[in-house]
């Protein structure tokens, strides 16, 4: 079962929806761990590489294998993510790649290989099932401590050495093996979300989306905060942030206003505080790196 390290907190920023501003989140909730001193890798697990290139290495989504779709589906490329990870001025990149396209087919197979192994009276060589994919080896299922599709991220990270103090990852916007896979490797959620009527149903697809994946591994997550972006002065984001604060009442919700110049940021490849520490948010977003550090930095009780 995937579990935060003694020296490494991993945290998952996901939603499903589309639109919500995630990446840009994520990377501005990095780069202020990054402002507090930490060490930071973040992990680009979105196949369409929006912070790949939010954090300024496009020409790396584009490279030659191996990429991170190789030491996520086969045992002899597991060490090729660290050979992979960039050097940002703020924070360490595990970039996503094209290859990515194909995750969720490969991982489907890397499922049904476990499944047919595991499966009483499945009279199936599990190994034959890999045939049908482009990459997948079996070995990454077929392990002495029960491997699955889902843990292979986890075991990803877990090969590289680098002492990280946080590990972010950011990943698709749609729920499937790749989303699994970093909610089980990385079980503190934040979660992004638009202050609209709309996100009340995508709030309730990651609960019922986390609620099977705590209940198909044993993993346990838990949520580190919501942060309401884009919020503007109006009776339906005043009445949404109130229904964050009423459906996640043990995290904090922090509100982040819209500002062009976090668009700014992204398109210059840094996160808000390389492109201007003056604008009010990188405050919203400092206060939220230092909760997550009040819970999870070497003072903290874990």
């Amino acid at each position: 079962m995937s579990a935060d390290t003694d020296s490494t907190v991993r945290i998952c920023v996901t939603n499903a929806k589309g639109g919500t501003g995630k990446t840009t989140v994520a990377i501005d909730i990095a780069g202020a761990l990054a402002q507090l001193g930490k060490e930071v890798l973040f992990v680009d697990l979105d196949p369409q590489g929006n912070a790949t290139e939010g954090l300024g290495f496009p020409e790396a989504y584009d490279a030659e294998p191996p990429t991170i779709l190789d030491a996520l589906t086969s045992t002899a490329d597991r060490d090729a993510a660290a050979g992979v990870i960039r050097e940002h001025a703020e924070v360490d990149l595990l970039p996503s790649s094209t290859d990515l396209l194909h995750a969720e087919h490969e991982l489907t197979i890397a499922d049904l290989i476990a499944r047919a192994r595991d499966t009483p009276g499945v009279e199936l060589d599990p190994a034959s099932l890999s045939t049908l994919s482009l990459n997948v080896d079996p070995a990454i299922v077929d392990t002495t401590d029960g491997g699955h599709a889902v843990d292979q991220l986890d075991r990803v990270l877990d090969r590289i050495d680098d002492p990280y103090d946080y590990v972010i990852v950011d990943t698709p916007p749609f729920y499937g093996r790749l989303t699994d896979n970093a909610m089980y490797a990385a079980p503190n959620l934040l979660i992004p979300a638009l202050t609209e009527t709309t996100s009340k149903r995508a709030v309730e697809l990651l609960f019922d989306q986390v609620a099977v994946l705590e209940d198909e591994t044993g993993v346990r997550v838990s949520d580190v905060g919501v942060v309401a972006n884009r919020v503007e002065t109006t009776n339906e984001d005043a009445e949404m942030v109130e229904w964050f604060q009423t459906v996640f009442p043990d995290v904090p919700v922090w509100e982040v206003r819209k500002r062009v110049a976090l668009q700014r940021a992204f398109a210059n490849g840094t996160s808000i505080f390389e492109y201007d520490d003056s604008v009010d948010m990188c405050e919203v977003f400092l206060d939220a790196a230092r909760s997550i550090e009040d819970r999870f930095g070497p003072e903290a009780t874990r």
